[in-house]
């Protein structure tokens, strides 16, 4: 029984269906991984790359766009809104707390694994810049969408004095492959959020570089360990310019993703 209508990426009708995880096309016969959810908004200054960003082509039905005038608004429009297994492209990082939002009333535990080269764990009190797009994944923890000690922080190195705080009294998982399995030991699933500027900044064109970080092979060779453990049934690629140039290494990720 099909629980999704949405737009195919090849032939572009609206007959790409749910199907439990997988998603068929009744018109060319294509099947996908994913359900894309498009979020062309950036909750800070000068975000505007990142809303670009959000239309670059992916190869997956697209389900929804939210596009919100506030993120909180935005945050119950993606949760309510989400496709079976979502890929959410973004956007900045508060696309991904509807997300998790969504996902974790799914579940009994839910699991985030973050990538992100910023720890994102600033609260309005806390935050230099006062940029929301700096504090959503603290808002999935202290919202009790998801545990601290179910969230591992993968790949931060550019982290603020009261994030390194909070990570360090709440129990966030912080580091590389064992920072991830002891976040998803015991849960039921995963939610991947990926804010690409935890790569090094020759592999993708992000919106905040930060020197120092793992290439797109090392990433997915993490990932592909992830979903051969845990099932994914959602992930969100944030943090990008719309550089058509990111859409090969992408498609490597949700592929090693599964989806």
């Amino acid at each position: 029984m099909s629980v999704l209508r949405a737009r195919c990426p090849d032939c572009r009708t609206l007959t790409a269906v749910a199907l439990r995880d997988e998603y068929q096309c009744h018109s060319c016969g294509r099947e996908f991984g994913a359900g894309l959810v498009r979020v062309p908004r950036a909750w800070g200054d000068g975000g505007e790359p990142m809303v670009e960003a959000a239309s670059l082509p992916l190869p997956f039905p697209e389900a929804a766009v939210v596009d919100e005038g506030s993120l909180r608004e935005q945050t119950l429009a993606l949760a309510s809104e989400l496709p079976e297994r979502p890929l959410v492209l973004g956007g900045c990082c508060c696309a991904h707390l509807g997300a998790i939002e969504g996902l974790s009333s799914r579940v009994d535990r839910l699991a985030v694994v973050w990538f992100d080269a910023h720890g994102d764990l600033n609260t309005p009190e806390s935050s230099p810049s006062g940029n929301p797009w700096g504090m959503p994944l603290r808002m999935a923890i202290d919202g009790g969408a998801v545990a601290p000690g179910d969230v591992a922080l993968v790949g931060a190195r550019a982290l603020d004095p009261p994030e390194e705080e909070f990570i360090a009294a709440a129990g966030v998982h912080a580091g590389g492959r064992e920072a991830v399995e002891r976040a998803v030991d015991g849960t039921d699933c995963v939610y991947v959020a990926l804010d690409c500027d935890v790569f090094e900044p020759s592999e993708l064109g992000a919106y905040m570089p930060e020197p120092g970080g793992p290439t797109v092979a090392e990433v997915a060779r993490l990932l592909e360990g992830l979903a051969a453990r845990k099932a994914i049934v959602g992930a969100g690629l944030t943090g990008l310019r719309g550089d058509p140039t990111n859409v090969e290494p992408l498609r490597r990720l949700t592929a090693a993703l599964g989806f």
